[in-house]
């Protein structure tokens, strides 16, 4: 490295955002994550002792990952490589094994490879790393947005230990924005910024659990507003609302939240808690979700989940699902909500769904016999004669249009597939198909 060299990282690091200034040098430094980084934890106890084997940080944005291996860059005695698999191929890889190779025959060091994004890597790049991880020539860092078990290959989870980190809480937050606030090195302590309590917590609220999102309206918000006559920034709620336009949603359809969110929204229908079931549905919505897709799952869950109970409840659903092909969006919301909330707030009965499952396990797994003889159709020429529909009573010649008869094979004569429950409209059906039986055996 030349003194140009030096001259422009000194310039790139003072240039850099503040998000990227601000990062933690050493695990004191780190705020959030404790669930993983706490005091005593076994990622706090690796890094400390510097026993770090291979491992995937994967979260939202702006939770930590790349700060987390910045930390372990700063402590571990091991050769530490950084590659950004948006702009890094096969080339870059080998080069970095043959490295690391060098530095173990030469110095008897460890590599510790850190790349960040690595869903970004394709099959090949990842199977290229595999045989480098498995002999211990590097000890791999993985950082992701996305699930792991979705986007980085078995082979290369089965040999890392994962890590995830959560979205950070408002307190951590506000720590974070006010060391940025104080830090006279890395941070904006020389612009001597006073924050209203009220821009620091809508601050610490609207940046949705990413700290990057806070930093970076942070420092727009000081670098637009002029110093008072005292030498003070005095930055308000209006000055941050006017840098942060617009609350970030963690959402995105290809990703792990994207089916966290739905999984969230159909139990808060199978749940009966209208309340949350908006909540979720609006979350999709903000976050373009299909609406289509949306009133899929209200019709799957109006069957699954409110059955008999409430045969309405699939009308309505379906109707939903309707007419929001035909109203299109933004209209389609007041649809869906009204759906979701029906759903919610209606009686629930999973009896219809397990019952079809049952059924089909046993035609599947048991000898289920063949059709009794007098349920067997007569409609084509030769049936009668093989006796088919011989001895079937139809059942509208009988008192209350029912009689007594066998319906399911010989083989499971004496099977149960639907257990009718006490919900909703469900008692009533469960009600009369007892006292049908009962009539037709001489009891009232």
């Amino acid at each position: 490295m030349d003194l140009f060299d030096i001259q422009r990282e000194k310039n790139l690091k003072r240039e850099a955002p503040l998000a990227e200034r601000l990062k933690p040098k050493k695990l004191e430094d780190f705020i959030g994550q404790e669930h993983i980084v706490g005091h005593g934890k076994l990622l706090w106890r690796a890094i400390k002792a510097d026993r770090i084997t291979s491992l995937i940080l994967y979260g939202p944005p702006g939770t930590g990952k790349t700060s987390l291996a910045k930390v372990i860059a700063n402590t571990t005695k091991s050769n530490f490589v950084q590659l950004n698999a948006v702009t890094s191929g096969v080339k870059d890889l080998k080069e970095v094994v043959a490295d690391a190779q060098n530095v173990m025959g030469m110095y008897n060091k460890k590599t510790i490879l850190f790349v960040d994004e690595i869903h970004r890597f394709n099959k090949a790049q990842q199977d290229a790393l595999l045989p480098y991880v498995e002999n211990g020539t590097l000890t791999l860092i993985g950082a992701t947005t996305e699930n792991p078990y979705f986007e980085v290959n078995n082979a290369l989870i089965s040999r890392s230990m994962l890590f995830k980190l959560e979205p950070l809480d408002e307190k951590s937050i506000e720590k974070i924005i006010l060391r940025a606030i104080h830090d006279n090195e890395s941070g904006l302590g020389l612009f001597e910024i006073e924050i209203s309590p009220e821009a620091l917590e809508f601050l610490s609220g609207v940046a949705n659990g990413d700290a990057r999102r806070a930093l970076n309206a942070l420092e727009l918000a000081v670098l637009t507003t002029e110093k008072s006559d005292e030498g003070k920034t005095h930055i308000d709620i209006d000055t941050i609302k006017e840098c942060l336009q617009k609350r970030h949603i963690q959402y995105d359809k290809s990703s792990d939240y994207h089916y966290d969110i739905v999984s969230a929204f159909i139990k808060s229908m199978r749940g009966s808690d209208p309340d949350a079931a908006l909540h979720y549905l609006a979350r999709m919505i903000k976050g373009g979700e299909d609406p289509v897709f949306i009133a899929r799952r209200i019709v799957i869950a109006a069957a699954e989940d409110v059955g008999l109970a409430d045969p309405n409840a699939l009308v309505i659903a379906n109707s939903a699902a309707q007419a929001v092909q035909f109203i299109g969006m933004p209209e389609g919301r007041i649809i869906l909500a009204q759906a979701a909330v029906y759903v919610a707030a209606a009686p629930k009965s999973n009896a219809s769904y397990l019952g079809i499952n049952k059924a089909l396990r046993d035609v599947g797994e048991r000898n289920i016999g063949p059709v009794p003889v007098h349920l067997r159709d007569q409609s084509y020429g030769g049936a009668k004669k093989m006796g088919h529909g011989l001895g079937y009573m139809y059942p509208h010649n009988y008192p209350n249009h029912y009689v007594a008869q066998q319906y399911l094979p010989d083989e499971l004569v004496d099977t149960t597939y639907y257990e009718a429950t006490e919900n909703g409209y469900e008692k009533r059906m469960k009600e009369r198909l007892t006292w049908l039986k009962g009539k037709n055996q001489g009891h009232e």
